[in-house]
């Protein structure tokens, strides 16, 4: 008697939408089951693992190189893979959503790379999820244009080699897709997007000369890093391409992955092509795990916390030195800022600080940077254009004068600067309008000229939560309580309604991003992501 047959994925809970069937197609969706029944009981493992070595740093307050791994560290010889053509030229990368308008104006931008989110870009509304596929598939076949219903203005893409190179960055793995399920049980998101954009992109890809690639979020360590490589060896040899084909980007945006690098790309290794240095997620990290840690943890203001901050420079400058050593691209953070399309004097004073912040990393070995804006490709651009001239990096810079022991990467105390009260009253203002957008599908969101993105939200409740459990005293003699973030997420509530107006704001979701901001700020059983609850309030 033969097996039965695979259960099939469910699509539960959603709307039918224009041209899902383009992607949710049997093939694909018998791709992704297989991709769930044999990764996600690994994934599960690496969450628990996940919960055990927090209770472990919160026990110890402490963490150092992994004893157990330090072969692969001190051999020598082992490199990551070559780059492949359409990724030895990294200079300047765009991030953004993959609605349509984004991605015409990205791949156009000027910049190398796109960054293609389904992550912390975009809320994983249904919609989001599916369409964000269907407009690459319409960007790769070149049937991709965009009218702006409000300006009339019309976006078409630029001829082929003008183009940015894609790529992709799937959800991270704590995250579920509640749309897809296996018998009950929800696939995990990470595995969704990869597993559609691989299946119908891989050979189109191939045949364009620009991969598949991606970049890989949320990653904690090096074992987390050889799920994904099980992952990418059974994608290519189910859809029958060579092994190698697929290349990531890591980012390390966790402190314990800081210190898992050379692991991280050893794992990796015949798919690595670099690691990237995140930032608000990297303190949120370091919030999240050090929390119990006492006031020696403690973290100013966000926008007081630099790259130039002694911890941060341990921080980047080993990334340098790790890819560099292993033969990997180093790119660095993010330029947030937004254009003003108003204030010259804003955007003056912006622009000089993107242009030291991308002289700063051109100058230290990076190999390229982030921009969240087109207007900022050119700044970026002439920073890296100034150091790399016709060189495609700079990866022969080995910076063997870097030096970074395990504790310089946790001496947040060597920042000289104090969370203030005008630092709560930002990250509550930010907090609640960037929820009330995500709330609503909106995962990329300009706030006070900076582009903000999930990343914010987390170090913004973060620190109030810190703060609150720290008891902070403010500059001005106030303490940081939970009533006093209650007030002033109220006085911010009052200053919103009075902006937009009784029809705007009932229309919106903004009681339900302030109740969710002080739920995550003040629960003292502090969540590991909010984007978890949060998920559950998306529709």
């Amino acid at each position: 008697m033969s097996a039965p047959a695979p259960s099939p994925l469910a699509i539960v809970d959603a709307e039918p939408l224009p041209r899902q069937d383009e992607v949710l197609t049997d093939a694909a969706l018998a791709f992704v089951a297989e991709l769930h029944r044999r990764f996600t009981p690994r994934r599960d493992e690496l969450l628990a693992r996940r919960t055990e070595r927090r209770a472990e740093i919160a026990r110890t307050s402490t963490l150092d190189f992994l004893p157990e791994t330090q072969a692969i560290r001190v051999d020598d010889t082992w490199k990551v893979a070559p780059a492949p053509a359409a990724l030895e030229d990294r200079r300047v990368e765009i991030t953004g959503p993959t609605d349509r308008k984004m991605t015409i104006n990205a791949l156009n931008s000027g910049a190398r790379v796109w960054l293609a989110d389904f992550e912390d870009a975009s809320a994983p509304t249904w919609e989001n999820v599916v369409t964000g596929q269907l407009n690459l598939i319409d960007a790769y076949t070149r049937n991709i244009d965009f009218t702006d219903p409000r300006s009339g203005k019309a976006y078409a893409l630029k001829p082929a080699e003008e183009l940015a190179t894609v790529v992709t960055r799937p959800r991270g793995w704590h995250l579920d897709e509640r749309h897809l399920q296996l018998d009950g049980t929800p696939v995990p998101g990470a595995l969704v997007d990869f597993g559609l954009y691989f299946f119908h992109n891989a050979q189109r890809l191939i045949d364009l000369g620009k991969g598949p690639y991606f970049y890989l979020p949320k990653t904690e360590s090096h074992l987390e890093a050889r799920l994904w490589n099980d992952v990418f060896v059974f994608a290519q040899d189910y859809v029958g391409i060579p092994r190698g084909t697929v290349r990531v980007t890591v980012l390390i945006e966790t402190i314990t992955a800081a210190y898992e690098m050379e692991e991280i790309l050893y794992e990796l290794r015949d798919h690595a092509s670099g690691l990237n240095a995140g930032r608000w997620d990297y303190l949120f990290s370091i919030v999240k795990n050090f929390r119990d840690g006492g006031s020696k943890f403690v973290l100013p203001d966000r926008n007081l916390v630099t790259m130039t901050a002694p911890f941060m420079r341990a921080y980047t400058e080993l990334l340098v030195r790790t890819c560099h050593k292993r033969g990997a691209h180093a790119i660095g953070g993010m330029a947030a800022f937004i254009p003003s399309r108003r204030d010259a004097e804003v955007n003056k004073v912006a622009f000089e600080k993107v242009k030291a912040d991308k002289d700063r990393e051109a100058n230290d070995g990076f190999d390229g940077s982030w921009v969240a804006h087109p207007d900022l490709v050119p700044i970026a651009m002439a920073s890296f254009d100034a150091v790399l001239g016709d060189k495609p990096n700079q990866k022969d810079r080995l910076r063997e004068d870097v030096s970074v022991a395990a504790g310089d990467l946790i001496a947040v105390d060597t920042l000289d600067a104090k969370p203030s009260y005008d630092g709560l009253r930002n990250a509550v203002a930010v907090g609640i309008r960037y929820i009330e957008a995500w709330l609503r599908g909106m995962g990329a969101v300009a706030i006070f000229n900076l582009m903000e993105d999930a990343a914010t939200a987390e170090i913004s409740r973060s620190q109030i939560w810190q703060w609150i459990n720290a008891d902070v005293v403010f500059e001005n003699g106030e303490h940081a309580t939970a009533d006093l973030a209650r007030t002033v997420a109220a006085e911010e509530l009052a200053t919103i309604r009075a902006e937009a107006g009784e029809e705007a704001f009932a229309a919106g979701k903004w009681q339900q991003a302030h109740d969710l901001l002080l739920q995550v700020s003040l629960d003292q059983d502090y969540a590991d992501f909010l984007t978890l609850p949060a998920y559950e309030q998306l529709r």
